[in-house]
C-alpha cells in the first residue's frame, strides 16, 4: 500500500512546485485525502484551539455525553449499533450567518480563538480550491465562484470529542459516509487515532500528524469535476485509550448554488451521458443527503439524475 499522501505546501514557492502539483493532483484522484504540512496557519493558534476544544469538552460536554451513554445502555452493549455514533459534537456556523451567540457554554475566550482559526482556514480552503483549478484546467476562482451562490458559501465547524469507547468492536465513533459538501480541513488529535479511510477496499489509517491539517474532498467536488476527483468513504473507530479531538471546517457551496460538472472536463464525452453527473441546488442535495448520509453516495446521484429526468420532460 502506497503512503498516505503528505503535502508540503511551503514547497509550492520554491523548485518543487510542479512535483508538489503533481502529489495533490495524485492524492485528489487516487486518495481523495491527503495530509498538510507547512500550511501557514500559527502553532501557538493551533495549541490554543486544541486546549480550548479539549477543556470546553471535559467541563461542558462529558457529564451530558455520560449521561447519554447511560440513559441508553450503551456500556452493556452485546450486539453492534447501528443507530449511532460514539461521539459528543456541536456545530459553529461562520458563513453567510454566525450562529456563535446561540452556543452554550462558549466561553468568550473560546469563541474569539475559534472565530480566529476559523478565518485562517476559510483562506487556505480558497487557496485549495485555486490548486484545484489549477491541476484540473480549470481557470483560476472557478471553484469558488461555482460555491458562492447568491450570498456565497457555506462555511462551519463541526467540533467533535470521541471519548474512550469500553467496546469499540461494537460502536463506531462515526459510522462510514462521504462528505456531502465541499473541501474539508481537519484538525484531528495527534496523540488518539481513529480516523480510517477506504482505498481499494480495504481501511487506511489517516495518520495522525502535530500541526498538520488533513484535507479531503467532498460529493459536490465529483461532481464538478465530472468524477475525476472523487469523494471517499471515512469513518471513525471508537478507542479505549483515550478521547480524540476532531475539529473539521466544511467549505460548502451555498445553499442556492447550482452545482453541475464544469463545462471544460466534460467537452467531448456528451455521448457518455451515464458518466455525466448532474445538475442541482445543493440545498436539495442536502435534503436528500440528511436522510441517506450512512447509505452509499451512487443513488443520490442517480435520485438527482431522476430528478432532472422528470423536470425535463414534466
Amino acid at each position: 500500500m502506497a503512503n498516505f499522501p503528505v503535502i508540503n505546501l511551503e514547497k509550492l514557492n520554491g523548485e518543487e512546485r510542479q512535483a508538489t502539483m503533481e502529489k495533490i493532483n495524485d492524492a485528489c484522484e487516487n486518495w481523495g485525502f491527503f495530509e498538510l504540512v507547512n500550511h501557514g496557519i500559527a502553532h501557538e493558534l493551533m495549541d490554543t484551539v486544541e486546549r480550548l476544544t479539549k477543556e470546553h469538552y471535559r467541563k461542558c460536554m462529558e457529564k451530558r455525553f455520560k449521561e447519554l451513554v447511560a440513559s441508553k445502555a450503551l456500556e452493556g452493549i452485546q450486539a453492534e449499533v447501528q443507530d449511532m455514533d460514539w461521539e459528543s459534537t456541536f456545530f459553529l456556523r461562520h458563513l453567510p450567518n454566525s450562529n456563535f451567540s446561540e452556543i452554550p457554554d462558549l466561553t468568550g475566550e473560546y469563541s474569539k480563538v475559534m472565530k480566529e482559526f476559523a478565518e485562517y482556514i476559510e483562506k487556505l480552503a480558497e487557496e485549495l480550491l485555486d490548486l484545484l483549478c489549477e491541476n484540473l484546467g480549470l481557470e483560476k476562482g472557478y471553484l469558488k465562484k461555482a460555491f458562492h451562490g447568491s450570498r456565497g458559501p457555506n462555511f462551519g465547524t463541526k467540533v467533535a470529542n470521541y471519548p474512550s469507547c469500553p467496546k469499540p468492536k461494537l460502536v463506531k465513533g462515526l459510522r462510514a459516509h462521504t462528505d456531502a459538501g465541499g473541501i474539508i480541513l481537519l484538525f484531528q488529535d495527534d496523540k488518539v487515532s481513529g480516523l480510517q479511510l477506504l482505498k481499494d477496499g480495504e481501511w487506511i489509517d489517516v495518520p495522525p500528524m502535530r500541526h498538520s491539517i488533513v484535507v479531503n474532498l467532498g460529493d459536490q467536488i465529483e461532481v464538478i469535476t465530472n468524477g475525476k476527483y472523487r469523494s471517499v468513504e471515512h469513518r471513525v473507530i471508537a478507542q479505549t485509550n483515550g478521547t480524540r479531538m476532531s475539529v473539521a471546517s466544511f467549505y460548502n457551496p451555498g445553499s442556492d448554488a447550482f452545482i453541475y460538472p464544469a463545462p471544460p472536463l466534460i467537452e467531448g464525452k456528451e455521448e457518455e451521458m451515464n458518466q455525466i453527473y448532474p445538475k442541482f441546488v445543493f440545498e436539495d442535495y442536502m435534503k436528500l443527503y440528511a436522510a441517506l448520509k450512512f447509505q452509499a453516495k451512487e443513488p443520490r446521484f442517480d435520485a438527482m439524475k431522476a430528478v432532472n429526468s422528470s423536470t425535463a420532460t414534466a
